[in-house]
């Protein structure tokens, strides 16, 4: 080690000192609380104004006596005629995962599928594949022709991964625009991460460089062209939160945002032609009859995106 007379050395303390004194600290993100005081669309209490105002009932989430949701996606023209799906993936322990597709225009389920077992935190269509996630932090990937005929045919048939699982660097949850795919972390006590990741046609994700921060807790998330949605949750009694975010800035507290309450236990977040698609796991068998549940939901919520988006222009 070079040593330093003490005067320089004192000097440059002082120096570091000033520079620390001189940065900004980073802003605390509040979200808005404020709740209505009335009735409400769903159990329990209201969650906040800006969440009753926004939000209302939607489809009804088919098996929750054996299976809890978690991943929400959706896949336009699913079967060539123009239809369209919404998916959600639910997990049971011990038992295989299961992909629903749900008829937004009818509220229908038009088919089960099983797949491998895992949390399924997340699920994406994208290119010709749907991207699900898998143990660990891990993205499996299935043909979306395979999965067309898997969810037309009778019964729960069962349905194998194409490939190998992609080891990435989280994979809490999943969204995506365009041929990029998004994947992060969830994280109990403080922010977590999230990569984006380009998606070649034969269902390669290549990771590009830089994270981005996301929201303590993140569950869900969906894309747009200029924003992040970010639901985030944890503990069947607490209140959930749902982030609007600009696109652009990777520090969460450089980019421009807004908060508000939403109720316990949200899940998966999905887009579908203007509409936002909100998922609990507050209905499943291993929470609706616990008196410690604070909303319990056993049907997804639809919100306008101009209604989301708009709180951060």
């Amino acid at each position: 080690m070079v040593k330093r007379p003490f005067a320089i050395v004192t000097a440059l303390i002082t120096s570091a000192a000033a520079l620390t004194a001189a940065l900004p600290a980073s802003a605390a993100i509040t979200c808005d609380t404020a709740t209505t005081g009335g009735s409400t669309f769903y159990d329990g209490p209201s969650a906040s104004k800006k969440y009753d105002a926004r939000f209302s009932n939607s489809v009804s989430i088919p098996n929750l006596s054996t299976h809890t949701p978690q991943g929400a996606g959706t896949w336009y023209n699913w079967d060539g005629s123009g239809k369209n799906l919404l998916l959600v993936a639910s997990y049971r322990e011990g038992a295989d995962s299961q992909i629903y597709g749900i008829d937004p225009s009818t509220g229908s389920t038009v088919g089960v599928v099983a797949i491998a077992e895992s949390h399924v935190g997340g699920i994406t269509v994208s290119k010709g594949w749907a991207f699900v996630a898998g143990a660990g932090s891990s993205i499996r990937k299935y043909r979306l022709t395979e999965l067309r005929d898997a969810l037309k045919a009778a019964g729960t048939p069962y349905l194998a991964q194409i490939g190998t699982a992609r080891d990435v660097a989280g994979s809490s949850f999943i969204g995506s625009y365009g041929d990029s795919l998004f994947s992060g972390t969830f994280n109990e006590t403080g922010r977590g991460t999230m990569y984006e990741y380009k998606i070649a046609d034969d269902g390669t994700l290549t990771t590009l460089a830089g994270a981005w921060e996301v929201p303590t807790k993140t569950q869900g998330l969906t894309v747009t062209a200029n924003h992040f949605i970010y639901s985030t949750s944890y503990g069947r009694g607490n209140r959930s939160n749902i982030y609007v975010v600009k696109r652009g800035q990777k520090d969460l507290d450089a980019a421009a945002l807004s908060c508000f309450r939403a109720p316990s236990m949200t899940e998966g977040i999905t887009e579908y032609n203007g509409t936002a698609y909100l998922v609990y796991e507050s209905g499943s068998h291993l929470y609706a009859s616990d008196p410690a549940t604070l909303n319990v939901i056993p049907r997804m919520h639809k919100a306008t995106i101009s209604s989301l988006t708009s709180l951060v222009p």
